[in-house]
């Protein structure tokens, strides 16, 4: 090969290494371009998020500050729990739970019946307080509507059975199936004269209580609780344990028949009167 060709190729080789160095920088600005770019998106993004959960927080404080109707028969601290049992039962089991919390669900499942039997025995009563913390978490209205609706089944003496429909039927926590006051009302069809009873379902579609369930929303997060379901016997923390121990039900009913040792029974009362379901067919 002659010293001109030579010359002519290293060119040729010189000149595609420059447009590869060329292409490299580019790239490397157009990379750095991108990332630079999602990097104040994601800051934008969060930015956006940041104003909508604090606008969310001045909304709820406003509604908290509006008049809450607290459902009939509600007691404690600002009319925030709702009584189930006899009121005169030596010991006290509050609980703090959301209608769309897996782990409330799991909860009210497990120890449903040991509660029911404790109650009846008026060994025990147990003071709910509903919060919406998926709803803040997740968002939707599943937590507030499905509140806002038990205590509308407690206005008409049906809480208790009304509230364990929920948790046998609550839908993944993913899917707000509790947002659509239908699913509400569907759902109050299957305890005895529910869903027929005067004002229930304008109860449920006006979100008559929805002041008082954000109200005690507000409680909760002030209480700074870790979490839903928030379980105490007589003021003591048992969930997910008491102490050392485990709760089971039978850990619960040991640590119930502990504390009432050598105080008597409380009297069963029976559930708040309720009127006689209206004779028209509710609609669609």
């Amino acid at each position: 090969m002659s010293e001109k060709n030579r010359e002519e190729t290293r060119s040729a080789r010189e000149r595609l290494q420059q447009e590869r160095d060329e292409q490299n920088v580019s790239e490397k600005r157009r990379r750095t371009l991108i990332v630079s770019a999602a990097v104040v998106g994601a800051l934008g993004l969060a930015a956006v998020i940041g104003l909508i959960a604090a606008n969310a927080g001045e909304d709820e404080e406003v509604d908290v500050a509006r008049p809450a109707a607290a459902p009939s028969g509600a007691n404690g601290k600002d009319d925030l729990a709702i009584p189930v049992g006899a009121p005169d039962a030596p010991s006290t089991l509050t609980v703090w739970e959301d209608f769309r919390c897996p782990a409330c669900a799991q909860f009210e499942n497990t120890f449903r019946s040991t509660i029911n039997k404790l109650e009846k025995a008026g060994k025990l009563k147990v003071e709910y307080h509903l919060v919406t913390l998926i709803d803040n978490n997740m968002g939707g209205s599943g937590s507030l509507n499905a509140a806002n609706a038990a205590a509308c089944a407690q206005d008409v003496g049906e809480f208790a059975p009304y509230h364990d429909v929920l948790f046998k039927n609550q839908p993944p926590e993913t899917e707000d199936t509790y947002a659509r006051n239908s699913r509400l009302l569907d759902l109050a069809g299957r305890v005895d004269g529910l869903e027929r009873a005067p004002g229930f379902r304008q109860c449920v579609e006006g979100g008559l209580h929805n002041a008082w369930v954000n109200k005690s929303a507000a409680a909760f997060r002030a209480g700074r609780f870790s979490g839903t379901p928030t379980v105490l016997l007589n003021g003591e923390p048992v969930f997910p344990k008491k102490g050392n121990e485990e709760i089971t039900p039978a850990n619960l009913q040991k640590w119930v028949a502990a504390a009432d040792k050598g105080k008597k029974p409380g009297t069963v009362s029976p559930s708040a009167p309720r009127s006689a379901p209206a004779d028209s067919t509710p609609s669609a």
